[in-house]
C-alpha cells in the first residue's frame, strides 16, 4: 500500500535549512518518493501550527521509512537539526 510522509516545520535557520532540502529532494526521490505538497497554503484547523507543511508520496510505509534512514536523508537531516522545529510521521494510505 502507498505510504504519505508528512513533516510539520517551522524553519530557524533559512541557509542550513535550504541545505538540508537541497539533499533531502534527491534522498526522497532515491526512495520513489515523489512530493504532493511543499509549502504551499494552508489553513491550521488544530494542534500546532507550523508555516512549513510538506507531503511526499511513497510506494509504501517501508519505503519511507527507509528512506529516512538511509545515509543520504540522515546527511539531509544534520542540516535540518538545529535549523527547524518539526514533527515528521509515515501514514499508510487507503488506496
Amino acid at each position: 500500500m502507498p505510504a504519505l510522509w508528512i513533516a510539520h516545520v517551522t524553519v530557524t535557520d533559512d541557509v542550513a535549512y535550504g541545505k538540508y532540502a537541497a539533499l533531502a529532494g534527491p534522498a526522497i526521490a532515491k526512495h520513489g518518493g515523489a512530493f504532493i505538497a511543499r509549502g504551499g497554503r494552508y489553513v491550521q484547523l488544530e494542534g500546532k501550527e507550523r508555516p512549513r507543511n510538506v507531503v511526499a508520496r511513497f510506494p509504501s510505509v517501508e519505503a519511507a521509512e527507509a528512506c529516512y534512514h538511509s545515509v543520504e536523508y540522515q546527511a539531509a537531516l544534520e542540516h535540518a537539526r538545529g535549523a527547524s522545529e518539526r514533527e515528521l510521521l509515515i501514514v499508510e494510505t487507503t488506496e
